[in-house]
């Protein structure tokens, strides 16, 4: 009973915690900035269009929170959460290097995310409800990949689109050279 007891409860302290981080960035609750002012800082991250990823991460740590206090598509759920936890370690904590002492909070929630995927929801779930808790080393190995390939795809979707939108300034004005020049 004990570790079922301790399965749910760390299960709902850290889905809830990411529901309230997610439903900042979506809806400005709980002090947060809201996809606009989140997407600002996104944006001065490099994760570009800033709003939009603002809205993906909000809809990854709000989704997989409450994923995992449900108990329902537990290694999925840990993907996400953790993918919003590894792509804040590589932009904001540790953005230029590891560092002893920093970053604290977010490889604390990332690690708590992989070992409830290894040890599973428990009974008092929906996966097991349904017949279908997946848990294990294997799966708390794919939910850490998900998340670091959720990771990396957001960070090069950031960098690809700040490369496009320079080109594109550099395109503009270039054009607006050549008219000028044209129309003296």
């Amino acid at each position: 009973m004990g570790a079922n007891l301790g399965r749910l409860l760390l299960r709902v302290t850290v889905g809830s915690i990411f529901i309230e981080h997610g439903t900042q960035k979506l809806f400005g609750w709980f002090g947060g900035h809201g996809p606009s002012g989140t997407g600002q800082f996104f944006e001065s991250l490099g994760l570009r269009p800033g709003r939009r990823n603002a809205i993906v991460a909000g809809i990854a740590e709000a989704g997989g929170g409450t994923l995992l206090v449900l108990g329902l598509a537990t290694p999925a759920a840990a993907s996400a959460v953790g993918s919003v936890m590894v792509t804040a370690l590589r932009t904001a904590v540790w953005r230029d290097e590891i560092k002893v002492g920093t970053g604290g909070y977010e490889l604390l929630l990332l690690a708590n995310a992989v070992a409830i995927a290894d040890s599973g929801p428990g009974p008092v779930s929906l996966d097991a409800l349904l017949g279908r808790e997946r848990r294990g080393a294997r799966w708390a190995a794919a939910a850490l990949g998900g998340a670091l390939a959720g990771s990396a795809l957001a960070i090069a979707a950031g960098k690809q689109h700040a490369e496009a939108s320079a080109e594109e300034s550099a395109s503009g004005q270039r054009g607006e050279a050549e008219t000028t020049a044209a129309t003296s």
